[in-house]
């Protein structure tokens, strides 16, 4: 009997050593690339507040999403990103509008005390994601508003871009979409960066402190006051 069961046990601990290599498959991690950015050089450029960047729910999670045929979305198997996906977009976008500007003064959301940006870019992604089969695509919407509060640029953009069909070609192709998005952003605020300074108000004169007479009284000021008439007659009396 104990020969019988020999290979039964032989079996079970195969099954058992595959079922733990499959566990325990090594999952990668991935970051968007940044691609080659320009080091601005310029400490008095352009001031820019780049925010808030504010990206879809389904995109707040370190899961790296697929994009299936019938539009769906599933969890990659073999990847997910390397920490916040929100965090990495919005360093990407900084260091891609610094160096289209050259300038230094390109600041990420919420400004420290005692900056005054030229412009500020309110931006939100609605889409960014990909699949084996299907291109990155990247939908996103921008606003910028000048210093005096006017909205200058409203505008809606929708990127696509090819890739291989793997998970690191599919993350190469996101990163390539948001480095177009940040181009295509710093050419809509070179235009704003020479804005007229805006004019002070005057200064008001102080109050006088001179009681206001009331009309009635000032028209009754000017109203001549009766005198009266001397005259030589002299009454008499019987």
């Amino acid at each position: 009997m104990t020969a019988l069961r020999l290979p039964f046990i032989l079996m079970l601990a195969g099954v058992l050593g595959l079922a733990g290599c499959s566990v325990h498959q090594p999952v990668s991690l991935y970051q968007l690339d940044s691609g080659s950015p320009a080091q601005p050089a310029q400490s008095a450029g352009m001031a820019v507040l780049l925010g808030p960047v504010t990206v879809a729910d389904y995109l707040q999670r370190e899961t790296l999403l697929q994009r299936q045929p019938d539009g769906s979305l599933q969890a990659s198997v073999d990847g997910r990103w390397a920490g916040s996906l929100s965090s990495d977009i919005d360093q990407l976008l900084l260091r891609q509008v610094a160096g289209h500007l050259d300038s230094q003064r390109v600041v990420l959301a919420p400004a420290t005390l005692g900056f005054t940006p030229d412009v500020q870019v309110l931006l939100t992604i609605t889409r960014l994601d990909s699949g084996a089969s299907q291109p990155a695509i990247l939908d996103a919407q921008w606003r910028l508003i000048d210093r005096r509060g006017q909205v200058r640029d409203n505008r809606i953009i929708h990127l696509q871009e090819q890739h291989a069909g793997g998970t690191a070609a599919q993350v190469q192709a996101q990163g390539v979409l948001l480095q177009r998005l940040a181009e295509q952003l710093s050419t809509a605020l070179k235009p704003l960066a020479n804005q007229p300074p805006i004019a002070e108000a005057p200064p008001r004169k102080p109050a006088s402190n001179k009681p206001v007479a009331p009309a009635a009284e000032e028209k009754q000021q000017k109203i001549p006051m009766a005198s009266p008439i001397r005259t030589d007659m002299e009454v008499f009396r019987f």
